[in-house]
């Protein structure tokens, strides 16, 4: 940056920290390409806005004149002109003699010293990189007047030649440095006569306007003494370029005093010679962009025309500058070659590349090869070994050292070699250090290596067993995460199917590894060596792919999940499952439960992914289906594998929740939309912001179009406008104005001819794509008034809209109802109420026009057959609200997005063949005989009694005319209970489910129903103040009425009597028999929200919503202990069966143990580590259970956890498909634990 620029921003920096907000400055300077996403991350990370602003300065004072340009118009934009008026006078030229502005230093001046030196002239293709040009320059200006050596290194055909001769076309260089001119030698590989038939040809051109001719020096020593004088005399305060330079003994024949500037692959090569010396390292990899305008140029056309093969050239080239340019020239010449030389370069036929007359080799392979050459025969072999490393993988010494079994100082005097030659990078990571490959040395190596690569990759895996023995590597160990990422890699190319087998199929490996790195990298590897897995049967690599498919969102969170219990969860049949068996039995001193119904749940996903710590409010396949976008309130942008949830991308996209995201057509970009008012278009595989739009309000949608070509996106907004952005302009093409309210969403029809969008105003419109006029208006919320509401009366928020195959019918979501319309009239031609209980969150048609997926506010999606107005099918999995439903190109796959943080992908065939068989949450279990019998209500109609020990349902009721609410069991089986919503109960005979009686005991739905011990008679409690005691054999009733807010609910207790507790902060003790209340407790300020009886019955607890728990003796009516600490509702209390603990939990699902004697705190159970936001128990603790010798404690939550009471750890946890737990019933030997989830799924678990 110019001195004068640099000033300005420092004499008004107070005044630029103390008021500018950096983000939409950053987001213009990202724009400009000025500021990158890493510097923004550090700008971000500042605690407060001055911190910000202070950072975001001191990025840019490191940088060129572009940024202050830049930050300078940034400040214009956002409204800062004042602040802009302070560095008005700072702006530096554009257009000057500059030194660090080669293109702009080009002067007559300049072109003659050039030409006279012998300097390149520009390709006819050039394209700039100021970075390394400005680089070179400053080396060249570090030398001053003394004389020494700018080294110009790195790896063939990365532009070193081409850089050097851009940095010398600067006037100001030239004139301040080298007044005595430029002297450029081609030198590349030579034995001795060849340097000297160099030197010969530079001493004659120096000599070239000498009055005397002299003879040409005889051999090298009189060379470089000729030279020496020329340059001393004839040419003081010259630089001579030495180009392509491979050995360090020619140097010594220009070592004379004078200022060398040299281009070579070796780094080390000036070590033989003294004087000051400097280094320009040329990285190996052009930006995508420069790579398409290269060939851009070649062939003359613009970039947005340029074929589609084009980027897949250009990545395939893998940044090469020398390639790219090889790749331009041949297509220039045979323009219709575009997939022909794709092809070469994808099967890597670097032979086939050939020919670029500014290039000293004939083919891509010869300029390679010809470096390994200089090697010695041992180095070569070490060399070759590195054929079989990875791509973009940089790899420890440690790894090395174990492949070759040589000590840490061997290997690096080695392999500093090959970085001395630009044959390897070297990466210093602390104190260790990191070496990789170029993509294209290393499709070199392979390429040469072909028939060995078997036995190298062979060779490395001997190795790693001969060191590691039985052992795995631990997480302390430098090459540990390279074994875990590569062993099977390694493993699979030397075909090694046996140990491949052993490895990928034990629980322990997968254990080890998903610990480290989660499962996604296992399910790309299932799915990368199906061939070798499945040579004998494919059934057990299924098995552990589908495995970490489906336990992937759990297997990626902390605390890290029992994988032995995740194992026993699995199908009997399972390999996964067998394996997990025989370590639960083998194990001693760890807890484990087999789940001994499962046999009735499928699972009907085919992949569950957790890549946001946040709700996740929008997904979307790539049209080829290889990869999900998906977007979400952590304000990021993720990208990954649809086969296996690998990340591929991670962007923390925007200041605010990220609403909404677009793959194009051709899946090269995606678009975000933001509640920060804000729309960005990224570089899908880069991660690169491209462009950044904006609207007055929050933007709720973003879609691109459909068909490959012309981007063009559409996005709406609370600001009631929808607008039409054409990427190739950058420009807003046109704003929809009509809606009255926010629009909600929008799309275009499969043609792109039309917008439809949704509006909270209750219309859908039809919009022009070209001219942005409004073509149709279709009012719904007419649809949704009754026949005496006037239109204004009626609010309807239309949420999503979606387009038939042929764009003939669009669907619309509004509230619970599915509709659809004819374009072209606007007629309803039919409409679907989706679910009575639940809003519609989106809809999506599938390609095939028969279904419709509807995302649904209560965790749940259902999909819908349109032409028969049928549910096909219920899909249950979420535990949270799902926002998003969208479907594949094809139709074969769905997925769905929830605020539970998971996207789960669904195979459509599957979905539609599954029933929906619900159990509600309420249910009464009996342990009778070592049976479980369970009485559960059964898709809200029927009651069903379970026999869990064997899964089948013994007995079914016919369906009631009114859902049941809540069922009861009698000891004794042989009656059951049941209240239902419209305040009836009913009694029934489990032997056939006939019912015996029934009462029309309510107004409003029953909460509870029990049975007394003698069966004689019924309790029950509805959502009021009063309970109800029913003898339903004589039919009478007793009443206890005295709580002034409704029940909560009630237990029995011994000699008919009952404890009740209400919301009313009290708890009673009533005689059932006469319904007199005999005794009453007014225990908190809040509700009661449990309360549990000691052993002995001399006492009770209460839980309350006012945070605390009480401990109270029923002989005296007082309260013993009152119980505070906890931060939130106490919702669950139980006493230890020996009368010493008590137990409470609450609702950030932390659980405390008390003393009962003394009232003091004992511990808290909860788990070590907990994820950042995540309550410790997955919600609230809603039931807890002492075992009989009260030395463990099982409680309910978002999932099942048992604890060892004595020292508040955890000793297992069971992860239910769903969450929500209720309660858990409890074996009174402490065996067997029943539960529902909030999906409806039973749990039979019993103690292995």
């Amino acid at each position: 940056m110019d001195v004068k620029s640099r000033n300005y921003l420092l004499m008004n920096r107070q005044a630029l920290q103390r008021d500018i907000k950096t983000a939409y400055i950053m987001d213009r300077m990202i724009s400009d390409e000025v500021l990158t996403l890493q510097e923004e991350e550090r700008v971000r990370q500042q605690s407060t806005q001055e911190e910000r602003a202070a950072m975001l300065i001191n990025i840019i004072l490191t940088k060129d004149n572009n940024s202050y340009r830049s930050f300078y118009n940034a400040l214009l934009h956002e409204g800062y002109r004042d602040l802009a008026a302070l560095l008005q006078d700072g702006i530096p030229p554009v257009s000057s003699g500059n030194r660090k502005s080669s293109m702009d230093g080009m002067t007559s001046h300049v072109k003659t010293v050039l030409c006279e030196g012998g300097v390149p002239q520009r390709p006819v293709v050039f394209v700039t990189r100021p970075k390394l040009v400005e680089a070179i320059q400053e080396k060249l200006y570090c030398l001053g007047s003394d004389p020494g050596w700018v080294t110009v290194y790195g790896m063939a055909g990365c532009g070193k030649t081409v850089l050097t001769a851009e940095a010398l076309r600067d006037h100001q260089l030239l004139e301040d440095c080298f007044p005595g001119g430029v002297h450029w030698i081609s030198v590349g590989k030579q034995d001795k006569a060849g340097l000297l038939i160099k030197l010969q040809n530079l001493c004659s051109r120096l000599e070239h306007d000498s009055t005397l001719s002299q003879r040409p020096p005889l051999n090298i020593e009189e060379a470089k003494d000729r030279l020496r004088l020329l340059m001393l005399r004839k040419y003081p305060r010259s630089l001579l370029i030495l180009d392509d330079i491979w050995d360090s003994w020619v140097l010594k024949a220009f070592d004379n005093q004078c200022q060398v500037l040299i281009t070579s692959r070796d780094r080390s090569v000036t070590d033989a010679v003294a004087g000051n010396k400097y280094e320009v390292h040329v990285e190996s990899g052009l930006a995508h962009e420069k790579g398409l305008e290269i060939l851009s140029l070649f062939v003359n056309m613009k970039i947005s025309e340029l074929p589609e093969q084009a980027n897949l050239l250009v990545r395939e080239c893998k940044g090469s500058p020398l390639v790219i340019s090889l790749i331009g020239a041949l297509l220039r010449d045979f323009p219709s070659r575009w997939e022909y030389y794709l092809r070469q370069l994808q099967n890597k036929q670097f032979k086939r590349i050939r020919k670029s007359s500014s290039y000293d080799y004939e083919a891509l392979d010869e300029a390679m090869s010809i470096s390994v050459e200089q090697l010695n025969d041992n180095y070569k072999d070490y060399y070759k070994d590195l054929s079989v490393l990875p791509k973009d993988v940089k790899v420890p010494t440690k790894v090395l050292c174990i492949l070759w079994d040589m000590e840490t100082e061997e290997v690096e005097d080695i392999l500093q070699e090959f970085v001395n030659k630009s044959l390897l990078f070297c990466d210093r990571n602390g104190k260790s250090f990191h070496y990789y490959l170029h993509d294209l040395q290393l499709d070199f190596l392979t390429e040469k290596n072909r028939n060995q690569l078997q036995e190298l990759h062979k060779n490395i895996v001997n190795q790693y067993k001969k060191y590691y023995k039985l052992n795995t590597p631990v997480p302390s160990q430098e090459d540990c995460m390279y074994w875990y990422n590569f062993l099977a890699y390694h493993m699979a190319g030397a075909n090694m199917e046996k140990e491949l087998r052993d490895l990928m199929f034990s629980l322990d490996w997968i254990k080890a590894k998903t610990e480290l790195v989660g499962p996604a990298h296992l399910i790309h590897e299932y799915v990368e060596y199906s061939s070798i897995l499945d040579q004998k049967d494919s059934t057990v690599r299924e098995n552990f792919q589908e495995f970490l498919s489906l336990n992937g969102h759990l297997l990626g969170r902390e605390p890290f999940p029992d994988i032995i219990q995740l194992g026993l969860c699995q199908p009997e049949t399972s390999e996964v499952y067998q394996q997990a068996k025989l370590h639960a039995q083998r194990e001693t001193g760890t807890f484990y439960l087999e789940w001994i119904n499962k046999k009735s749940l499928k699972n009907l996903y085919r992949l569950v992914v957790r890549p946001h710590r946040d709700a996740v409010y929008h997904a979307c396949f790539s049209k080829d289906r290889q990869r999900i976008a998906s977007c979400g309130a952590d304000k990021t942008l993720q990208v990954f594998k649809a086969e296996s949830g690998e990340r591929l991308l991670g962007i923390s996209a925007h200041d605010d929740e990220v609403l909404c995201c677009s793959f194009s057509a051709d899946g090269e970009l995606v678009a975000t939309c933001s509640a920060d008012k804000k729309v960005k278009i990224w570089n899908s595989r880069t991660g690169q912001c491209r462009s950044v739009y904006e609207h007055v309000e929050q933007v709720n949608c973003c879609q691109f179009n459909n068909r490959s070509g012309q981007y063009l996106l559409a996005t709406c907004s609370n600001d009631t406008f929808i607008k039409l952005w054409v990427l190739s302009e950058n420009r807003c093409r046109n704003t929809m104005i009509g809606h009255q309210n926010s629009v909600n969403h929008c799309r275009f029809s499969p043609n792109d001819e039309y917008v439809a969008s949704c509006s909270t105003d209750g219309t859908v419109k039809v919009w022009d794509t070209r001219s942005g006029n409004e073509q149709k208006s279709i009012e719904i919320k007419d649809f949704f008034r009754s026949a005496d509401e006037q239109p204004d009366d009626v609010e309807v928020l239309v949420k999503c809209c979606s387009w038939s195959r042929n764009g003939d019918v669009i669907l619309v979501a509004a509230k619970n109802k599915l509709l659809l319309f004819d374009v072209k009239t606007c007629d309803l031609l039919s409409q679907v109420i989706a679910n009575h209980h639940s809003t519609i969150q989106y809809c999506d048609f599938c390609p095939g026009d028969e279904l419709v997926a509807v995302a649904l506010s209560h965790c749940s999606v259902e999909l819908w057959n349109i032409k028969s107005l049928s549910k096909v099918a219920y899909c249950r999995g979420h535990m949270s609200w799902v926002h998003c439903v969208t479907f594949s190109l094809d139709g074969s796959l769905f997925l769905t997005s929830s605020d539970d943080q998971t996207i789960r992908i669904w195979e459509t065939k599957k979905v539609c063949k599954s029933s929906d068989a619900v159990l509600k949450s309420e249910l009464d279990v009996v342990f009778h005989n070592e049976e479980v019998m369970i009485l559960a209500i059964y898709n809200q109609k029927h009651l069903q009694l379970i026999n869990g020990n064997t899964d089948s349902v013994i007995m079914q009721t016919s369906a009631q005319e009114s859902p049941i609410s809540c069922c009861c069991l009698s000891e004794d089986l042989k009656f059951a209970a049941f209240g239902q919503e419209n305040g009836a109960i009913k009694v029934v005979q489990l032997v056939d489910g006939k019912v015996l009686k029934s009462q029309e005991a309510y107004r409003i739905s029953v909460q509870h129903c029990r049975f007394t011990a003698d069966c004689q008679t019924l309790v029950s409690s509805a959502h009021d103040s009063v309970i109800q005691v029913w003898n339903w054999q004589s039919n009478e009733c007793v009443f206890l009425r005295g709580h002034k807010e409704a029940i909560k609910d009630f237990r029995l207790l011994e000699n008919s009597k009952l404890l009740s507790w209400s919301f009313d902060g009290t708890v009673k003790v009533w005689d059932i028999t006469t319904g007199n209340t005999e005794k009453d407790f007014a225990c908190h300020g809040g509700a009661v929200l449990s309360c549990a009886v000691s052993p002995d019955g001399s006492k009770f607890s209460s839980a309350s919503a006012d945070k605390t728990a009480k401990i109270w003796s029923f002989g005296s009516s007082s309260v013993l202990h009152e119980l505070k600490g906890h931060e939130a509702c106490v919702r669950c209390c139980a006493f230890s069966p020996n009368n010493k603990l008590m137990a409470t939990g609450d609702d950030k699902g932390e659980i405390r143990i008390w003393d009962i004697l003394t009232g003091a705190l004992l511990h808290f159970c909860s788990p070590v580590t907990v994820e950042e936001g995540e309550p410790a128990h997955g919600g609230w603790v809603t039931d807890l259970s002492f075992s009989p010798d009260s030395n463990m404690l099982v409680s309910a939550g978002g999932y099942l956890m048992w604890w060892n009471v004595t020292t508040g750890e955890s000793l297992q946890t069971f992860y239910t498909n769903g969450t929500n737990l209720k309660s858990i019933h409890v074996s009174p030997d402490f065996e067997v634990y029943v539960t529902v989830d909030n999906l409806g799924i039973l749990y039979v678990l019993q103690k292995l």
